[in-house]
Parts: C-alpha cells; sequence; structure tokens
C-alpha cells in the first residue's frame, strides 16, 4: 500500500551517489523534503524528469525546500549519471536490501525489480502532505511539484 497524505513517511539512511549516510529525519531537521523514487539511471525518462528538477532547482531552494531522489540503482551508477547529467542534488542508492525503502513507502514494483515514479512531500514533523505519483510509464508533470510546494 501506497504512503498517504498524512501518514509518517519511514526514516531510512541509504547512501549518496558520493558514498555518503543520508538519513531522512536528518534532513528533516533542516528543512523539508521532496523526496523522488524513480526506476533507473541513464533511462530515457528518468533523464528527463532529473533534468527539469536540476534545471529548476531553485523553485526547491527558494522555499527552503531539499530535493532527495531514490532508486534501486549503485551508488557508483548514480555516481556516474550525477557527473554526466550535472545532478547537485543527492541521488540515494536503495541497492540492498535491493528497493527497501521503495518497498517501505510502497512503490516498489516486484515485476520490474524497481520503483514506480513516486514523489512524497514531506513536513519537518515527518508527514507526508502531498504525493504525486503516475502510472509506469509515465513521467511527472512539474507543475504538480509547483502546486505541492505552496503547501508550505
Amino acid at each position: 500500500m501506497t504512503l498517504s497524505v498524512g501518514e509518517i513517511a519511514p526514516d531510512f539512511e541509504l547512501a549518496n551517489q558520493h558514498g555518503e549516510p543520508v538519513k531522512l529525519s536528518e534532513k528533516l531537521s533542516e528543512k523539508p523534503v521532496v523526496l523522488v523514487f524513480f526506476p533507473l539511471a541513464f533511462s530515457g525518462i528518468c533523464t528527463g524528469e532529473l533534468c527539469e528538477l536540476r534545471d529548476n532547482l531553485s523553485v526547491f531552494s527558494d522555499e527552503n525546500i531539499q530535493l532527495i531522489a531514490v532508486s534501486v540503482d549503485s551508488k557508483f551508477t548514480l555516481k556516474a549519471w550525477a557527473d554526466q547529467e550535472g545532478y547537485e542534488f543527492d541521488l540515494l542508492a536503495d541497492f540492498w536490501p535491493h528497493g527497501g525503502v521503495a518497498r517501505q513507502y510502497g512503490v516498489f514494483i516486484e515485476e520490474t525489480g524497481f520503483a514506480n515514479r513516486a514523489t512524497f512531500v514531506i513536513g519537518q514533523d515527518g508527514k507526508v502532505v502531498e504525493t504525486i505519483i503516475t502510472a509506469p510509464g509515465e513521467a511527472r508533470d512539474f507543475t504538480a511539484y509547483r502546486k505541492a510546494l505552496k503547501l508550505f
């Protein structure tokens, strides 16, 4: 079951593309978080979506909100992709246990072995204030992010 608005976001710790541990609760102690699950690095729709986030990073920073992306890729794959595309936000490796965090959020697709495209906007109290979830194969519309950020 996918995590819903009003529920407490499960805490987790994963390595980012630089191998540094990133813990959700620590990030939330600083400011709200937009947590973006995506299927796979280097894939067409995911690259398009994350490049749009990269190109609009000021939308998040202007609202004092942190952007964090998560996939089942290894930290090494995420580092290569971040370097290639110029991503300056955390890309977290939900590599082992494979898709463990995506499962906690209810967005892991067993048949494919990776997460659906799902975004959770999380307030500093740890509660989910908005979700953006699309059907497999469908990109998220950036206007949904703008609308979600207005909730703060």
